[in-house]
């Protein structure tokens, strides 16, 4: 997500936002948000509602068998409607800033 923080001025560009979500607790969250900086909003799903109606679920594959999510990225619109999804069943791989700016580019006509 780091990766994404340092390409938010391209993201703010195209009117794109980036929003985190996971299954940690708020304070949790808020503490990895001001160790690294993340000027974006990273928010809680303790009991992965969100996660699950996404269908990221990864259960059982956090320390201690509890369940996270996976990794994924998406572009919603406006109008709530998913574009576009990347979704990896590996939790060390994630699409890169780049990637999603293509796939905003290629779409954002449709979209616009």
């Amino acid at each position: 997500m780091r990766s994404f923080q340092h390409r938010l001025s391209d993201f703010d560009a195209r009117g794109t936002r980036i929003v985190g979500i996971s299954v940690d607790p708020p304070e949790i969250n808020r503490r990895q948000s001001q160790k690294l900086r993340y000027s974006f909003p990273l928010l809680s799903d303790p009991r992965a509602e969100v996660i699950r109606r996404y269908d990221v679920l990864h259960p059982g594959a956090a320390p201690k068998g509890a369940d996270i999510a996976r990794p994924a990225e998406f572009l919603i619109d406006s109008s709530g409607m998913v574009r576009w999804v990347n979704l990896t069943e590996n939790i060390a791989v994630r699409s890169r800033p780049e990637q999603v700016l293509d796939a905003f580019d290629q779409i954002a006509p449709v979209v616009q």
